[in-house]
């Protein structure tokens, strides 16, 4: 059966890819893979890009290949470094923080530094800024 040039035209989109004509994300369910990482929360509820910021941290710092990749896809190896960036590491183990160090380029200095301050006080990542 041949398509007809308005189907042949329309894409689909990939749910959780970003649409690159808006620059935004539908918000969507996650994959059903992630759920293992939210055991803790109700899992159908959770949105991208609304649960961004719950959803990021969870995943860097309990998930595996497949939970990361997924990850990388859908907010950009860019957006990932930033918000890791502007909480300073906080939610992460000094271990995972290491290995992001590697993976996102992140400068060394700032991250013992982040991992000194959390030592330090380790109840100021529980605190908001």
């Amino acid at each position: 059966m041949a398509r007809t040039p308005e189907l042949a035209a329309t894409k689909r989109r990939r749910p959780g890819r970003r649409d690159l004509t808006s620059g935004e994300t539908a918000s969507l369910p996650l994959p059903r893979d992630l759920k293992p990482l939210f055991w803790d929360v109700e899992f159908r509820r959770l949105r991208w890009p609304r649960d961004r910021d719950f959803i990021t941290g969870r995943v860097l710092a309990e998930g595996g290949y497949q939970h990361t990749r997924w990850l990388t896809e859908t907010a950009g190896k860019g957006a990932i470094r930033e918000w890791v960036i502007q909480r300073r590491g906080r939610g992460l183990s000094a271990r995972t923080l290491r290995f992001w160090e590697v993976v996102l380029d992140l400068s060394h200095r700032q991250v013992t530094a982040w991992i000194a301050e959390q030592l330090a006080y380790p109840w100021s990542s529980r605190l908001a800024r």
